[in-house]
């Protein structure tokens, strides 16, 4: 009765107590209460702000996209082609004429890729039923692995069990992917509109921005990251178009000597695939093997043009790229990567195209927001 007693004692004199890490038996070395509670809620309330903000931003980004992704476009190649309107200025060209022939190069060049591609691209897409049964035919060495995966499926509750073997339905990939990446006439007219006008009022839109601030200091500041936003984007595309341009002949070689149909479409597609970083090289290699399966009649003849394309992809990625670009255009892959991830989940290709130079521009504006702290030397 003591004994029931005394733990009855106890338990009442806890009651309103704190519980302390001896009742959950934890041993702990030297606790401190926490100090500046406020303090740290008035953190966690601006993280919460910033975060509701940023996450009701990508959602305006995403549902305003018709809009927002062109004319992004449009802006990110216009700040591209700026040094050259620069030149064309200094030289006493008239802005109007400047304006108008950047943007004919800029339709002469959409529309030449566009012809160049649609012509193949139709046919394959019209072929796409005869197309599939060919693949499924060629690919006959993976429907035991196929089939077990099917049956490994079927027994977690996850398909139907109808159906065995591998199945190639080609025009249910073609189909989604032709519509998606075929922008609607909507778009190009915002494209081209935004891109024009952009290029027309480049020199008045910069006075407005730095008209903005009134100390000089960030005038200054505003006029610097300006013109190292331009001068870094048109590096970029300069550098990376003239390697692209070796990568596309390159593609029409290997599809020319192996004999590949359309083989100048296929330098024009390896052209435009290598704008988009690690993705584009790999969806060049699936697209040759898919259309060598159909054009030659043995598997290991449908494997020479994208193992040839994956070597010479492997050599410009590893040493002709980075010796051409240098240290001064060298971006951290992870980053790379995770801005490809987020752009084209956000605005699909057109987002991928768009990632590095989106994330140039940011890193211009956090580099000069921002600086890293120089070492101060010795006297």
């Amino acid at each position: 009765m003591d004994d029931v007693a005394g733990r009855n004692g106890t338990s009442r004199a806890g009651v309103g107590r704190r519980p302390s890490a001896q009742d959950f038996g934890l041993r702990l070395t030297d606790p401190r209460p926490l100090t500046g509670v406020s303090n740290l809620w008035r953190i966690a309330a601006q993280a919460a702000t910033i975060g509701i903000f940023v996450v009701l931003f990508i959602a305006a980004l995403d549902l305003a996209r018709a809009v927002v992704m062109p004319a992004t476009a449009a802006v990110v190649i216009g700040l591209m082609l700026g040094p050259l309107s620069s030149r064309a200025d200094k030289l006493g060209v008239p802005v109007i004429v400047t304006a108008l022939a950047l943007w004919l190069v800029v339709i002469a060049v959409f529309y030449g890729v566009v012809v160049l591609l649609s012509q193949p691209v139709g046919d394959w897409v019209g072929r796409a039923p005869e197309i599939g049964n060919t693949i499924r035919a060629k690919l006959h060495v993976l429907d035991s692995l196929w089939s077990s995966v099917g049956e490994l499926r079927n027994s977690l509750g996850a398909g139907s069990g109808q159906g065995s073997g591998m199945n190639v339905d080609l025009m249910a990939v073609l189909q989604p992917a032709v519509l998606y990446v075929t922008p609607a006439i909507g778009e190009l007219v915002v494209f081209f509109g935004t891109l024009f006008f952009f290029l027309l009022g480049r020199i008045r839109l910069r006075h407005m921005l730095v008209a903005i601030f009134d100390a000089r200091e960030a005038r200054l500041r505003t006029i610097k990251i300006m013109n190292d936003i331009e001068h870094n984007l048109t590096s970029y595309l300069s550098v990376v178009a003239v390697i692209n341009f070796v990568v596309g002949i390159a593609g029409f070689c290997i599809a020319y000597f192996v004999g590949l149909p359309n083989a100048v479409a296929w330098g024009v597609l390896a052209f435009v695939m290598n704008f988009i970083p690690y993705l584009g090289a790999l969806m060049m290699e699936l697209i040759l093997f898919g259309v060598g399966l159909v054009t030659f009649p043995t598997l290991a003849h449908a494997l020479i043009a994208p193992l040839l394309y994956l070597g010479f992809s492997t050599l410009e990625g590893h040493f002709i790229t980075p010796s051409i670009m240098g240290r001064r255009l060298t971006l951290n892959p992870l980053t790379v990567f995770l801005s490809l991830a987020f752009w084209t989940w956000l605005w699909g290709p057109v987002g991928a195209f768009l990632s590095v130079p989106i994330l140039i521009l940011l890193l211009v504006i956090a580099n000069h927001l921002f600086p890293k702290d120089e070492p101060v030397l010795p006297a």
